[in-house]
């Protein structure tokens, strides 16, 4: 990948961050950290790889994202924003009782959502039936998926995750976005899912793990997966929680917690100090 594309990304993701900061900063609530810990793939996704149209965004041969861990659905409507679904003014009613940006996904009122998520582990089982409708179909389109670290406790992943190795549905790839934390700690302290990439494997997927903010491990995770057979797709992407804000990275407290208005203007500040840096 040129230099000049990754500057890009970085420029794009750096205003999907600060989207996921005005959104919840106006909501009062919602779910910053992990948002912000996913940023990167979503861009990538979004802006790189997937076979999408603002303008269809209904088009049956459509790639799909299914963002499983419905509760960062801040970084899915910044993201289709950015990407020129809806307006990004709109972002700042999430959650308000007249908008059509709800806490969590909602593919009826929301341009660009594939599909209603919030009971954790459930997105995962809607992708596994969009991606062996693809294969039935004959259609070419793939399916992505976010999920959760902690979301792998979730019984009905690895039923899930069953079902996708059955049926040889390698036109699906995941992400875990694994930054280690959830709502009540460290993930391996409130129920240890490691090893999370020997269990895929065992469940029968192709693994592959990576740094979540780079790039370029990013575009080849995925051209792996594209070439592989026969096997759903798994990249564990290891990330840290509330990425690009200094005071929110590693700490579980900003899973669910919105930031205040002069904690808002804070993190857009570093945020804009970040983005004046890649034009120096």
């Amino acid at each position: 990948m040129e230099q000049k594309e990754i500057l890009s990304l970085k420029k794009t993701a750096t205003n999907i961050r600060k989207g996921i900061l005005r959104a919840t900063c106006s909501a009062g609530s919602g779910h910053p950290g992990g948002s912000l810990s996913i940023t990167d793939i979503m861009t990538y996704l979004y802006f790189k790889e997937m076979n999408i149209d603002p303008k269809e965004p209904k088009n049956p041969d459509r790639d799909r994202f299914v963002m499983s861990k419905g509760h960062c659905a801040p970084v899915l409507y910044s993201t289709l924003a950015e990407r020129g679904f809806f307006p990004v003014e709109d972002l700042e009613t999430l959650r308000k009782t007249d908008s059509y940006l709800e806490g969590h996904p909602h593919m009826r009122t929301v341009p660009g959502v594939d599909m209603s998520t919030g009971s954790l582990a459930q997105g995962m089982s809607a992708a596994v039936g969009m991606a062996l409708a693809g294969k039935i179909d004959n259609k070419d389109y793939r399916v992505f998926v976010g999920l959760g670290d902690g979301e792998l406790e979730e019984g009905l992943i690895w039923e899930a995750s069953m079902a996708a190795a059955h049926y040889k549905l390698d036109n699906m790839i995941c992400f875990v976005d694994y930054n280690g934390l959830q709502i009540d700690g460290k993930i391996t302290d409130v129920m240890n899912p490691e090893p999370i990439a020997d269990k895929f494997e065992a469940f029968g997927w192709y693994v592959q793990s990576i740094d979540a903010h780079d790039y370029e491990q990013i575009e080849k995770a995925i051209e792996n997966a594209k070439n592989q057979k026969g096997k759903p797709n798994m990249i564990v992407a290891h990330s840290i929680k509330g990425k690009g804000v200094s005071f929110m990275e590693g700490q579980a407290g900003w899973h669910g917690v919105a930031p205040k208005p002069e904690e808002r203007d804070r993190a857009i500040a570093e945020l804009d100090e970040y983005l004046a840096s890649l034009d120096a």
